[in-house]
């Protein structure tokens, strides 16, 4: 366990240490990627392990992998690359390229862009 967390934490908390806002926690909840305890009074409890399972889950994300595949990979992580199906990684490699060609798109009209300034500078002159 890390030290600036608590052994059982609010949603505040949670937010603050895994630098996801509490928004984002509750969608992670509603969406089925973590499944916080709760306290007598009601109130959402994310014990370590969830606030681990929160650190991945934005990472995936932040990776641009959708929802769907991010709950479909989650069960697995734990058990390692191999652990996973032929067909997701399939999906992940097709996200991959679709991702590479939106690169390569936004490389050239920012290559453009330089080349206009360029010019645009020039004759400013």
């Amino acid at each position: 366990m890390r030290p600036d967390v608590a052994p059982e934490v609010k949603i505040g908390e949670a937010s603050r240490v895994s630098g996801v806002s509490a928004r984002s926690l509750r969608h992670y909840e509603d969406e089925g990627l973590i499944v916080p305890g709760r306290f007598d009074n009601g109130f959402r409890d994310y014990c370590q392990s969830t606030i681990d399972r929160v650190l991945v889950i934005r990472s995936l994300l932040e990776s641009g992998l959708p929802v769907r595949l991010v709950r479909e990979a989650l069960p697995h992580l734990a058990d390692g690359p191999d652990a996973v199906s032929p067909e997701f990684l399939r999906e992940v490699r097709s996200f991959r390229d679709r991702l590479a060609a939106r690169i390569s798109v936004l490389s050239d009209q920012q290559a453009a862009l330089d080349a206009y300034l360029r010019q645009a500078g020039r004759a400013a002159r």
